[in-house]
């Protein structure tokens, strides 16, 4: 399926993805809205062939276009396309949550056995990752109620976009534009990338 969009009987060719990078770089909400629907189709295909699983697939996504968000500043083209960079950062993470799926059921398959010592960088991490979460939850609160319920029902109920148009009811653009807007809105509350 071809990325050029007809308008008024004449091809609109796909948007020069280095400029609209620019943009992204200084901020620009709509550029960043530009290069998502760019980008967001085949980051999802190259992640969801790595993960084999749908709805992690799309939360992966997701943290690579809020990633890449973030990231804007640094990418540097003289080094390459937009799109190589972007598939990288989607590669690793995908990467990533392999790896942290397969070490997460590794530490459950340690607890049932039993008789585990927890290290003190265990329990260091498990802190932090408290503290991570009581600043997403105060951040939650910052977004709109369409926008939160977007959310947690993406990421903590692990619904694909399409079953959440379909739970709230709204156009799946709708629910996609939610996230992509509730993601930034987050990113700025937590201040990463500033």
């Amino acid at each position: 399926m071809s990325s050029v969009v007809f308008l008024h009987g004449r091809p609109e060719p796909p948007p020069d993805l280095k400029a609209v990078m620019e943009r992204v770089s200084r901020g620009d909400h709509q550029a960043f809205a530009r290069l998502y629907d760019a980008v967001a189709g085949p980051v999802f295909g190259l992640v969801r062939r790595v993960l084999r699983d749908e709805a992690q697939s799309e939360e992966v996504m997701q943290d690579v276009m809020l990633q890449v968000w973030r990231g804007a500043a640094q990418y540097d083209p003289a080094r390459g396309d937009v799109m190589p960079w972007v598939m990288t950062i989607a590669h690793r993470r995908a990467v990533d949550r392999v790896r942290y799926c397969r070490a997460s059921a590794d530490r459950d398959r340690a607890a049932v056995v039993g008789a585990q010592d927890t290290p003190f960088d265990d329990v260091a991490e498990r802190a932090e990752t408290h503290l991570d979460h009581q600043q997403v939850r105060h951040c939650l609160r910052g977004l709109t109620d369409l926008q939160r319920e977007s959310v947690l029902l993406a990421y903590y109920q692990g619904l694909s976009y399409r079953e959440v148009a379909e739970r709230l009811h709204t156009p799946l653009g709708t629910v996609k534009t939610r996230m992509r807007d509730a993601l930034i809105r987050l990113r700025d509350c937590l201040g990463v990338g500033s």
